[in-house]
């Protein structure tokens, strides 16, 4: 009787890379038919929807108005359980992102909970970008020049930005 059950009883691995698929479906057809202003994100092939690019639109009122930043979605398989792994592909000056384009967002490591999708990732990336936190920077100088010399910062950025073009 024990080995019938065990047999018929699925692996968490098993079961996790259609709800997986399903998940992710529903985020995208939420970011299409209910599009926000100022960012987007699509698979990068509809054949593997774990690999998906970002944009946000740098908001109003900040050093990055103006400005888009293509970002990269990496899916893992336990997603929503585990969060993506998100990058900055567009060069960024920022606090909290390395010029790597790694992001210190606490949503994204220690503060991730099932509940956020891909469209909440990106509204707090945008919101980020006008009010980072200094107290646990990636980028020392961005953070620095942020509090201190703000028309540096603004040089610093609009050069790693041209890098993009």
């Amino acid at each position: 009787m024990s080995v019938s059950t065990a047999a018929s009883t699925p692996t968490p691995g098993a079961s996790s890379a259609p709800s997986v698929t399903k998940r992710l479906q529903k985020e995208l057809m939420k970011l299409m038919m209910s599009p926000t202003p100022g960012i987007s994100a699509f698979p990068d092939d509809p054949s593997n929807l774990l690999k998906w690019t970002g944009t946000i639109d740098g908001p109003d009122g900040t050093y990055f108005a103006g400005k888009t930043f293509k970002l990269s979605f990496s899916f893992p398989a336990d997603y929503p359980l585990q969060p993506p792994t998100v990058l900055f592909k567009t060069p960024m000056f920022h606090p909290n992102v390395d010029m790597s384009g790694r992001i210190c967002l606490d949503i994204l490591k220690d503060k991730w909970s099932a509940v956020y999708d891909t469209q909440s990732i990106l509204l707090s990336l945008q919101s980020l970008l006008g009010e980072p936190n200094n107290k646990s920077p990636l980028n020392g100088q961005a953070a620095q020049l942020w509090d201190e010399d703000p028309k540096e910062y603004k040089r610093l950025l609009e050069k790693r930005h041209q890098e993009a073009e």
